[in-house]
Parts: structure tokens; C-alpha cells; sequence
């Protein structure tokens, strides 16, 4: 859609000359003569930028602005000046003008002032949008599930969000926590500041200093230049740390002082920087058992785990596999164009038994990929994956439930069976991502590419099996 910008300037060949030029740039424009008929134009209709002369009978160029940022300040001002009449123009910038240009006229620069103005407005009014957007996607209230413990999980992101509380957020993969984390940082007083994520599993040790408290040039091979860590990019608002257990101990020494003195010092740097971060750490391992093993700092982990959310697994709140499934559904047939409204009651019976020991990450792919594969209107029991629909996929069966009769068990084949089932619930919690599985396992990916193979499992997931 065309910018609309007003001309307001009581000489009738200004007027005439930025109405040519500006129409030939591709803008809509309307002109007035006096501010007087400028506030009467807007009572009737929006602009996107206003160009008005200084000096003008009735109503002047400084009353208009008034006005306008009274009125609507989003509009873009700028402000007409002859030469030697600066001062009044730059009295104008301080009331809210973004800028100002003087008579007579050098057309590119007026040209490039209309255009980077209108890209400033452009990129705050995405930026605003975008908060929004942000807001809701992340309140609390999206974060899908009516069960008694999601009920609990609300009821602590309404307490800590106002509250600037360091928040430990535990659970197994796929259970939402960064989620959580949003919703806490957005439903609180830091929504309008920063939201920044470390992945500390992600990151390899020797950069993990580095991308946590940034660096100084020339400190190592590869520091062309000076560089802030994201602490320093987090200040004054929120930094997550995903997978902290992840964390070496060398590093958890360094986090523990940024928290503690609220100082972080880059990599060859003498001097600290004051930084002000609240902390959302979360993690799917037992910290407390690493504590015991020395293999995470106690002082760290009191730091951190000040208020403690326990994110529940999927198959303990299994009330909410309908609301999720539909959630998805309603998603993926949007995303994909399919034309697919309901889940058959006979398939949604068959979701709701399955353990998904990838969580509501591991529902949420498997929906993705049924709606991909439908070609019907409805989701059937025979268009979910096979091993949901088997009752080895639904549980995996005990020693208790194993019978041993007089012929025996054959071993090798009761455990050979209980590899592949694990085999293909981890290649699906990992999002099929097959490397991932292996990581879920404790196994090499050597050691997965041979039992992938041995089972004939080649065609579950990704393709990446040649991949070292």
C-alpha cells in the first residue's frame, strides 16, 4: 500500500513542487495550505507522514506538530525550514519532528529523508506487532491443557512472573519448558525487554565462555573483533538457560560469580561489566543427583533453583491428549492445506494410550506427519503410525509380564524385540532426527546405524545414516 504524506505549506510552488515528486516516488499525497486545513484534512483521514512548513499564517508549523504528536504520534513529522532558521527547526526535532529540510530544495537529499523515515516507521510498527504477537503466542493461556497439574503449572507462571526470582524448570524432554520460560518473561514487568536463549548443550566448551560473556579482539585465533556475550545482550531482561546441566564446571564457576555479583568479565578483559539478568534455567536431568556425583556445583544449583517448576510428563496427564491433538491438528491441516477437521474417536482412543516418551513434542510430530499423509477429511486409526497402534508402542512390557513356561523363553528374541520397540520410540521422540535418538539412548551413532540396520528400521526418520 502506498505511504500517504500530507503537504502542508502556504506557498502554493512548494506545494506544487513536492506533489510532482513525490506522486513520481510512488507516495499518495494530499496538500493544504495552512496547518489550520491540515487538522481539518486529518479529522477525515490517516497519514502516514506529515512535510510542513515552519512558518505559516494562522496555525504554524511548531502549533501542527503539537498537535499531531497530541493527536497521533505515530504520524512522521518532518519539519520545512529556509536557511538561517535552523535553531527553530531543531527546537521542532526535540518536540517529536524526526527531521527537518531546507529551502531550497536538494531533491535526493529530500528523497532519501522521506524514505529512511518511512523505514524507521515501518521497522517500529513490525517491531510493535512482533511484541504482540510475542505476547500472545506466549501467555499462559496458550500454553495448551485443562488437567489438575497443568492447572498447578499456571497457577506458578502467574506467582514468578511478576516476581524477578531466579526459576529452575524441570522435566523430561519435550515437555514444554521452554515454553514456560516464555511465558513467564512475557506475562511479567520484563515483557518489553530482551528474551535471549543459551542452548548449553548446543555449544561446544571451548566457545561456551565466549558466547556466554563475550570477548575482547585478539584474545584467541578467530576474535577479529570486540564481541558481547549474552549476558550483556540480556541485561535488564531475561536470560534462559536450556539444558544447563550441560554445563562444564569451569563455566558454572564463572556463572555462579555473574549471579552472585552481577558482574560478568569478557574473554581477555581486565575490566567487569555490571549486568542485570533474571535467570530461567531449565534442564532434564536430575541436578541434585549431579550435585552428588560433583559433576554440578551445589552453590549453583541453590542459585538457580530458588522456585522449581516441574513440568509433567505427557502419559500423567493424559486427560489432555485430546485437547493437544486437536491443538495440532487444527495447526498442521492450517499449515499444510488439508482439509482435515476431526480425529475418529477409535484413533484419538488409540493416542490416548500410547506412552510418548518424547511428550507433547513427540504428539505434536506425530500429528505433523499423520496430517501430511492424509488424504481423507478425518484421521483414522490406520493413518497414525504403526507402532502407536500396537500394544507394544502403547507400553513396554515388564519382566512381571513376561511368563516363563515350561518351553522356555527365548531371550534373544524377548530382548531383541524390546531393543527395536526402544529403537523406535527414541527415533520418534527425537523428531525422527536419528543422531538425536542415538544421543536419547546413551549409544554411539555407529552403534545406532548398526541396529537400525539389523531391524530394518531404515525407513523411520531421517536418511542421515551414512553421516559420521
Amino acid at each position: 500500500m502506498k505511504s500517504r504524506i500530507m503537504v502542508v505549506d502556504d506557498e502554493e510552488s512548494i506545494r506544487e513542487f513536492l506533489d510532482i515528486m513525490l506522486k513520481k516516488e510512488g507516495y499518495s499525497v494530499t496538500l493544504a495550505e495552512d496547518g489550520q486545513q491540515a487538522i481539518d484534512l486529518m479529522k477525515g483521514k490517516t497519514f502516514d507522514m506529515i512535510i510542513s512548513d515552519l512558518q505559516m499564517p494562522n496555525v504554524t508549523g511548531i502549533e501542527l506538530l503539537k498537535h499531531v504528536k497530541d493527536n497521533s504520534p505515530q504520524v512522521i513529522f518532518l519539519m520545512i525550514t529556509a536557511f538561517g532558521t535552523t535553531e527553530s527547526a531543531v527546537e521542532a526535532m526535540k518536540m517529536g519532528a524526526y527531521d527537518y529540510i531546507t529551502k531550497p530544495f536538494k531533491i535526493d537529499e529530500v528523497r532519501i529523508n522521506i524514505a529512511n523515515a518511512l523505514r524507521s516507521q515501518n521497522l517500529e510498527v513490525e517491531n510493535r506487532n512482533l511484541k504482540k504477537e510475542l505476547e500472545v503466542e506466549y501467555s499462559f493461556q496458550n500454553i495448551v491443557g485443562n488437567s489438575e497439574p497443568m492447572h498447578r503449572i499456571y497457577d506458578l507462571i502467574k506467582r514468578v512472573s511478576s516476581a524477578p526470582t531466579n526459576v529452575l524448570i524441570t522435566g523430561e524432554s519435550g515437555t514444554g519448558k521452554e515454553l514456560i520460560a516464555k511465558a513467564i518473561h512475557y506475562n511479567g514487568p520484563l515483557k518489553n525487554k530482551p528474551f535471549v536463549t543459551i542452548n548449553c548443550g548446543a555449544i561446544p566448551e571451548s566457545l561456551m565462555e565466549s558466547e556466554m560473556f563475550g570477548h575482547k579482539k585478539g584474545s584467541f585465533t578467530g576474535a577479529v573483533a570486540d564481541k558481547a556475550g549474552l549476558f550483556e545482550v540480556a541485561s535488564g531482561g531475561t536470560l534462559f538457560l536450556d539444558e544447563v546441566g550441560e554445563l562444564p564446571l569451569q563455566i558454572q564457576v564463572k556463572l555462579l560469580r555473574a549471579i552472585q555479583e552481577k558482574v560478568i568479565r569478557r574473554v581477555g578483559a581486565i575490566d567487569d561489566i555490571k549486568v542485570d539478568v533474571r535467570l530461567i534455567a531449565a534442564t532434564n536431568k536430575i541436578l541434585e543427583d549431579m550435585v552428588a556425583q560433583n559433576t554440578f556445583r551445589q552453590d549453583l544449583y541453590y542459585r538457580l533453583n530458588v522456585i522449581n517448576i516441574k513440568t509433567p510428563p505427557l502419559r500423567e496427564r493424559r486427560d489432555d491428549i485430546p485437547t493437544l491433538a486437536g491443538h495440532f491438528l487444527r495447526k498442521y491441516a492450517q499449515k499444510l492445506g488439508k482439509n482435515i477437521a476431526t480425529i475418529s474417536h477409535e484413533a484419538m482412543e488409540v493416542l490416548k494410550k500410547y506412552d510418548y516418551p518424547g511428550n507433547v513434542r513427540e504428539l505434536e510430530n506425530l500429528i505433523e506427519r499423520t496430517v501430511a499423509l492424509e488424504a481423507g477429511a478425518e484421521i483414522l486409526p490406520e493413518s497414525l503410525p504403526p507402532y502407536v497402534n500396537t500394544p507394544s508402542g502403547r507400553k513396554m512390557a515388564s519382566s512381571n509380564e513376561i511368563q516363563i513356561t515350561e518351553e522356555g523363553v527365548d531371550l534373544d528374541k524377548v530382548m531383541g524385540q524390546i531393543e527395536k520397540e526402544l529403537l523406535i520410540k527414541a527415533i520418534h521422540a527425537a523428531g525422527g532426527i536419528k543422531k538425536k535418538a542415538a544421543k536419547l539412548l546413551g549409544i554411539t551413532f555407529r552403534s545406532m546405524r548398526y541396529r537400525v540396520e539389523k531391524y530394518g528400521l531404515g525407513t523411520i526418520g531421517d536418511d542421515e545414516l551414512d553421516d559420521e
